[in-house]
């Protein structure tokens, strides 16, 4: 008979425990990550080699849809990392545009945290900053890496004024990119006018310009960062482009076909990017090729994929469960060493099979 993992031929051997579920709100996560910018960009980055050297699992994400709130959708991202320090997770994410009519922000989140040996969950944390401070890491690490070799963006241009446009330039200003001229475009003149205030008091902005139109904030800006909540594409110009600026395509959703097909195109991970409507996905779908792809930015950050200077390149990134899973841990770590890590007591109640 094989033994093997048997507790009774391992005496020495450490059976798994329940571990203590602890609630970890928003202020606790913005303290934990408040100036830990250049940090989380490294988490990130090392979340991407991770994943592309296959040691992590991020199903597809499930989208909940509901028929009597077509602007709203809520949002299921399953993920697991491997490596030295393994965890799972989910991250639950509800974005709701016309929230912002009410002057509370669109998106919503927790993040739940599992334990690896027994499955239990250990911590659910508030998540839309866990969210905003990934997808701008993310950016972060994009600028950076997508401009080597090139002359690096003077002017930046924000398509879309809301929180994720806000987290973007506070990772890009902490991790050392100044910036001349910055111009802002909202179909909304309250959020433009909102974002230039925050650019104002951040005293990290050089001149700053209200552009009336999508086409001259784009054709003004070498650093395009698409941060909006657009459903279909709307920017289908690909002359708006021909200056080649560097385009964060963070909101998946704005560029034509036509446009990608001008560009150079990196993503995070092909064949979650390549799905639910995404700009890349319909390029797919007109062309029946992912040849317009040229890769991904683990393939640019390992140098197994090189970047044209002679073209507009863009990033779209889907936005990886993965990411919000090590940069959560990251917030429950930095909460455990303050001592400020607020156990539920009695959370799991039946623990005895037989009672």
């Amino acid at each position: 008979m094989n033994t093997t993992g048997s507790t009774a031929m391992n005496p020495s051997r450490t059976l798994p425990r329940v571990p203590p579920f602890a609630v970890i709100s928003g202020a606790q996560v913005h303290r934990a990550l408040q100036g830990k910018e250049k940090h989380i960009v490294q988490v990130v980055e090392e979340t991407y080699r991770l994943h592309g050297a296959g040691l992590t699992v991020n199903p597809p994400s499930s989208f909940l849809r509901l028929p009597d709130r077509r602007s709203a959708r809520i949002i299921a991202l399953p993920a697991s990392i491997g490596g030295a320090a393994p965890v799972d997770g989910l991250k639950w994410i509800s974005s709701y545009p016309e929230n912002v009519a009410s002057d509370i922000p669109r998106a919503s989140a927790v993040l739940l945290l599992n334990d690896p040996c027994t499955g239990y969950p250990f911590a659910c944390l508030e998540s839309s900053i866990i969210s905003a401070a990934r997808t701008a890491a993310s950016a972060a690490s994009a600028a950076d890496w997508l401009s080597r070799g090139r002359d690096r963006p003077a002017r930046i241009g924000f398509f879309g004024a809301g929180l994720i446009a806000r987290y973007v330039h506070t990772y890009l200003c902490a991790t050392g990119r100044t910036f001349e001229e910055v111009g802002v475009h909202d179909i909304s003149d309250s959020s433009a006018s909102g974002f230039r205030t925050y650019l104002e008091q951040s005293h990290e902005a050089g001149r700053i310009t209200v552009h009336r139109t999508p086409e001259a904030l784009i054709r003004e800006s070498d650093l395009v960062v698409f941060a909006t909540v657009a459903g279909e594409p709307h920017v289908s110009d690909p002359s708006w482009f021909e200056h080649r600026p560097l385009v964060l395509h963070l909101s998946l959703r704005d560029l034509a076909p036509m446009v990608l097909l001008a560009s150079n195109n990196i993503v995070d991970d092909i064949d979650h990017c390549l799905r639910a409507g995404t700009s890349p996905h319909l390029t797919e779908r007109l062309t029946g090729s992912r040849r317009f792809l040229t890769g991904t930015l683990d393939d640019v950050m390992t140098g197994r994929v090189s970047i044209p200077a002679d073209r507009t390149t863009v990033f779209s990134p889907f936005g990886l469960g993965v990411l919000d899973l090590a940069v959560g841990k990251y917030v429950y770590d930095e909460v455990v060493r303050s001592g400020e890590l607020r156990i539920v007591e009695d959370f799991f109640h039946e623990l005895r099979r037989y009672g």
